[in-house]
């Protein structure tokens, strides 16, 4: 059995309501339920329902399937973000007499004005996902990670450290199980850069990308000379 055989990758896609349009365009799909803050999302984008967003961006094409947590993360195209997913989950501060949050939140607790500080040191610590990047189900990207284009992170992984492009990553914390391609294959794709492609050159070759083999014979520099 393959090592990746042993894990499961839940992809579940986003809940379709009845009011939900057919086919995503140009204007992103946000579902009623879900809080966009001070956030920049691409084209044909979809927000899953209870999904929250604060300053981050979302690229072209790229969904949340629902239940998502997302802040202070700048996310590529094409981006597969399972349910139960979270990034850039909040950090306490460890060094401090105790680590309660109401030593920075004090206005809700009548100690004076919040440490604006110590939003401005989480702000400092961003999350960075590439293109085409799938997260899992239930899969934690702990702040400041930077996680590359094309890696997959399984289920309920919790992932502390930097992923490389096109790698397979699980557990907790998270290792490497494998690439998803051989190096070769790897730098020809990253030279393509298919993720920054028009919406013409997608749809005129869509079933290119369909096929690994043909998709880097035709369009990676120098293989067609």
């Amino acid at each position: 059995m393959d090592d990746l055989d042993q894990f499961y990758f839940d992809d579940y896609p986003p809940l379709v309501q009845a009011d939900t349009p057919k086919a995503l365009t140009r204007e992103p799909t946000i579902h009623p339920t879900a809080q966009i803050h001070d956030s920049t999302l691409g084209v044909y984008t979809e927000i899953g329902p209870r999904t929250h967003i604060s300053e981050s961006t979302l690229g072209d094409y790229s969904y949340t399937a629902g239940d998502v947590d997302i802040i202070y993360t700048e996310i590529g195209n094409f981006c597969s973000i399972a349910s139960h997913v979270r990034i850039n989950p909040g950090n306490h501060p460890m060094e401090r007499v105790s680590q309660h949050h109401f030593t920075y939140r004090r206005s809700l607790f009548g100690f004076g004005a919040d440490d604006l500080t110590f939003f401005d040191w989480r702000r400092d610590h961003r999350c960075r996902i590439g293109h085409d990047v799938w997260i899992g189900h239930g899969a934690t990207v702990m702040p400041g990670v930077q996680v590359g284009t094309g890696a997959v992170i399984g289920a309920g992984a919790v992932v502390t450290k930097d992923v490389t492009p096109y790698t397979i990553v699980v557990g907790v914390p998270a290792r490497l199980i494998r690439k998803r391609f051989d190096d070769r294959t790897i730098e020809k794709l990253l030279e393509i850069a298919w993720w920054g492609w028009s919406r013409e050159q997608l749809e005129a070759r869509f079933p290119d990308l369909l096929d690994t083999p043909t998709f880097i014979q035709k369009y990676a520099p120098n293989e067609t000379e």
